[in-house]
């Protein structure tokens, strides 16, 4: 079922979602409530919306499905005991927004000031990447830790530093790696940091990422745009050359590639990394 702010907490419509490129004060609201009811609000619109299209009605079953998800997981864990894996890419963008809006329809009182989130670092990060990040933080109020550590070692650091932490949503999709067998809900495999892995996402398809996302006009990171369509690192993360535009720049000699959300296949979702 669509989630519903509270109609004593019902918000007008704003113009826009918050945008990570322009930084937002947050030091005025106690909670996250606002942020969150604003984009319940959004979602809500779009999920009681006729869809325009045969993909966003494959969306809005999508994010009926994820939202059932995530509701699942605040009714096995309090918040205190959920972290966001959050690195900035299109798959936890749109986990991060599902979860905050699923947030509006929580007890006010238990809402905290920030959401807890953890950020793994590339060894050879994007500056993109990080000044997108930075402005999540404060766009989507975010209480973010960062670790420039590989991925066991970074989570085994996070959870002892935050000793609370149960469960963690991360947006990987069936079609990453290792993502075949995955369901909703999976603990860590042995010899990891014991946690349970929340995947609310897990069956969503590329389109239908993308067609979320701008649908609801999301912002996201600027390299999307330029043709990158999987991002990692500097070192292993090159546009896609299935969005090659087939025009050299004649200046630069350098090709121009279309934006990442005109990629259709899943399977081409990666042709720009480097395994």
């Amino acid at each position: 079922m669509p989630l519903r702010p509270d109609d004593k907490h019902e918000l007008a419509p704003s113009p826009s979602l918050p945008n990570p490129a322009t930084p937002t004060p947050t030091s005025a609201s106690p909670t996250i409530l606002p942020i969150c009811q604003d984009i319940a609000g959004r979602v809500n619109a779009f999920l009681d919306s006729e869809p325009e299209t045969p993909l966003l009605r494959q969306v809005q079953a999508q994010t009926r499905v994820a939202l059932g998800v995530i509701s699942a997981a605040l009714e096995r864990y309090s918040l205190p005991e959920i972290s966001l894996s959050y690195n900035g890419g299109k798959d936890c963008l749109v986990l991060l927004i599902l979860l905050l809006a699923s947030l509006a329809h929580h007890p006010p009182t238990l809402l905290p000031r920030k959401l807890q989130s953890v950020y793994i670092i590339s060894p050879h990060p994007f500056a993109e990447v990080d000044a997108f990040v930075d402005g999540s933080i404060d766009a989507y109020s975010l209480d973010l830790a960062r670790y420039t550590q590989p991925m066991k070692e970074a989570f085994r650091l996070y959870l002892r530093e935050h000793a609370g932490v149960k469960a963690i949503l991360v947006g990987t999709r069936r079609t990453d790696p290792h993502g075949e067998v995955l369901t909703h809900f999976d603990a860590t495999d042995h010899g990891w940091p014991a946690f349970m892995r929340v995947h609310p996402v897990i069956d969503w398809h590329y389109a239908e990422i993308w067609a979320f996302i701008r649908h609801l006009e999301i912002p996201y990171c600027v390299l999307y745009d330029r043709g990158y369509t999987s991002l990692g690192g500097t070192t292993d993360t090159h546009p896609n050359p299935a969005l090659k535009a087939g025009n050299v720049q004649s200046e630069t000699k350098e090709q121009s590639f279309r934006p990442a959300y005109e990629l259709v296949e899943d399977k081409a979702e990666r042709l720009g990394r480097d395994w």
